[in-house]
C-alpha cells in the first residue's frame, strides 16, 4: 500500500509541475554513410516530427561515407522539427569522416567512453566530400576547392552549435582525430556517457533552440525509448552494396549469363546471372566505380571464352588472369579501405574464374578429340554381319540396320565386317572383312 503511495505520489508531482514523460526515438547505424543509412535516417527523423517526439538520437560507428549522403542527412537535422542527438557508441565506435559533419549538425552531440572522432580529410574517388578523380594538372586546384568547401560546410555548423570551430577544421584539412574525453574537453561534444539511459537523464530538462526558430524543452528523464532498425529491404539493400558483395554478384550475373547463351534452355543459370546483375549494377550506383576497370574484367571474360574457341596453349588465359586481376584491382576508384575490394575476395573469384574455364577448355578439347558418334562420319569403324553376300555389292547388318555395302572383295554372308568409308551422295558402306 505505501508503495503505491509512493508512485502515485510521483505521478501527481510530475503533472503538477508540468513535466510529463515523453517518447524517444532511437536508430542505429553500423557502418558506410551510403545512400541506404540516408534513407533510414531521413525516414526516422519524418517519423519523429510526425508522432512529435522528444528526442531522436543517432547512435552512430561509421567509418565515414558519400559526399552526398552526408549532405542529406546534415541538411534534414539542421531543418528538423524534433531535437536530433548523435551518440558515438558504444565503447570501440568511431565517427570518422562523414560522422564528424553528422555530429557537428546534431544539436546535441555525445559520445561513449573509448570512442574517437576525427579523420575528416577530403578522398577523390567517392569518399567525403566525394567527386570524380580529376586528371593530374588539375588535382592540386580541385582539392583546395574540395577543402575549402568542406571547411566552410563544417565551420557553419560549428558556429550555428556552439562547438570548436578550430578544430573542425583541423580535422578536415590536417585529419585530426581524438578520443571522447579530449572531444569534451576541446568543446567538440557535450557529453561523454556511458548509456543511452544516462544521455537521456543528463540532457533532461536541456533547452534546444531549433534551427527553424523555435525552442523546445526535453523531457527525457522518463521517456520511453523505441529503437527502429532497418527494414528488411534497407538491410538488404545496404548489404548488397558492400563493395565485395557487388563485385561477386556483377561476377555471378556475367557467369550465369554465358551459361544459358551456351546451354540455351536451362533457365535457372539465367534467371539468377540477370537477378544477380541487375543487384549488382544497383550497388555500382552507389559506389565509386572506375569504368577501365570494369572493361578489364569484361575483356577477361572474352579472353577466357577465345581460350575454349582458339587453341592458344595457355596465352588467352594468362591473359585473362592478368585483365581480370588488374580489373578487380582498379574496379573501385577511391582511397578509402573500406570502399575498397578485399584482397582475399579478388584472388578468390580470380582462381575459381581461372578453374571454371579451365575446366570448360579441357572439356572442348576432349570433345574435339573423341570420335563422332552420330551421323555418316559416326560409321566409320563401326562393325556388323554381311547379311546379303557382297560380290562386290551387298548388304550388312549394323546395329539392327540395313546398309548397302561394297568391298574390294568378295564376302559370304554371316561373316563379320567393318566400315571403312562412307559414301554420303549413294548412301553406301564401303567394308572389309574382320580377320
Amino acid at each position: 500500500m505505501k508503495k503505491n503511495t509512493f508512485f502515485l505520489t510521483i505521478l501527481l508531482l510530475m503533472n503538477f509541475t508540468g513535466i510529463k514523460a515523453g517518447t524517444v526515438y532511437r536508430i542505429i547505424i553500423d557502418g558506410v554513410i551510403n545512400p541506404v543509412a540516408t534513407e533510414y535516417i531521413l525516414n526516422s527523423i519524418q517519423r519523429a516530427e510526425n508522432n512529435g517526439t522528444e528526442l531522436l538520437v543517432i547512435q552512430m560507428d561509421t567509418p565515414g561515407g558519400l559526399m552526398e549522403s552526408m549532405h542529406q542527412i546534415t541538411k534534414a537535422i539542421q531543418s528538423s522539427s524534433v531535437p536530433v542527438a548523435v551518440y558515438v557508441a558504444p565503447s570501440g565506435s568511431r565517427a570518422g569522416s562523414a560522422g564528424v559533419f553528422i555530429t557537428y549538425a546534431a544539436h546535441i552531440a555525445a559520445m561513449a567512453p573509448a570512442t574517437n572522432i576525427g579523420s575528416a580529410h577530403p578522398v577523390f574517388g567517392g569518399g567525403l566530400p566525394g567527386t570524380q578523380k580529376p586528371d593530374s594538372a588539375a588535382t592540386g586546384t580541385m582539392m583546395e576547392k574540395v577543402v575549402n568547401d568542406a571547411v566552410a560546410k563544417i565551420r557553419a555548423m560549428a558556429e550555428k552549435r556552439g562547438r570548436n570551430a578550430e578544430w573542425a577544421e583541423k580535422a578536415i584539412r590536417e585529419s585530426a582525430n581524438v578520443t571522447a574525453k579530449e572531444a569534451l574537453k576541446l568543446h567538440i561534444i557535450d557529453y561523454v556517457v556511458p548509456t543511452l539511459d544516462s544521455l537521456l537523464n543528463v540532457v533532461d530538462g536541456r533547452e534546444i533552440t531549433l534551427d527553424i526558430g523555435t525552442k523546445k524543452i526535453l523531457h527525457t528523464g522518463h521517456a520511453t525509448v523505441i529503437t527502429f532498425q532497418m527494414s528488411w529491404r534497407q538491410r538488404f539493400l545496404d548489404i548488397i552494396t558492400d563493395p565485395n558483395i557487388a563485385y561477386i554478384l556483377m561476377m555471378l550475373g556475367i557467369f550465369g549469363l554465358m551459361f544459358e547463351l551456351y546451354n540455351p534452355g536451362t533457365i535457372l543459370p539465367g534467371v539468377v546471372g540477370g537477378i544477380s546483375l541487375i543487384l549488382g549494377l544497383y550497388a555500382m550506383q552507389t559506389l565509386p566505380v572506375n569504368y577501365a576497370g570494369v572493361f578489364l574484367i569484361i575483356f577477361s571474360i572474352i579472353l577466357f571464352v577465345l581460350e575454349i574457341k582458339i587453341p592458344s596453349y595457355g596465352l588467352l588465359t594468362i591473359g585473362g588472369i592478368i585483365s581480370l586481376t588488374m580489373g578487380s584491382v582498379m574496379l573501385f576508384d577511391t582511397n578509402l579501405p573500406f570502399l575498397r575490394l578485399s584482397w582475399q575476395v579478388i584472388l578468390g573469384v580470380v582462381l575459381l574464374t581461372t578453374l571454371f574455364f579451365v575446366f570448360a577448355v579441357g572439356m572442348a578439347i576432349r570433345t574435339h578429340r573423341t570420335k563422332p558418334t552420330t551421323g555418316s562420319i559416326g560409321m566409320i569403324g563401326e562393325t556388323g554381319e554381311v547379311y546379303k553376300a557382297l560380290n562386290p555389292y551387298g548388304t550388312v547388318k549394323i546395329h539392327g540396320e540395313f546398309w548397302k555395302a561394297v568391298s574390294d572383295q568378295s564376302i559370304k554372308k554371316g561373316k563379320r565386317v567393318k566400315v571403312i568409308a562412307v559414301d554420303k551422295e549413294k548412301l553406301e558402306l564401303k567394308v572389309k572383312p574382320i580377320e
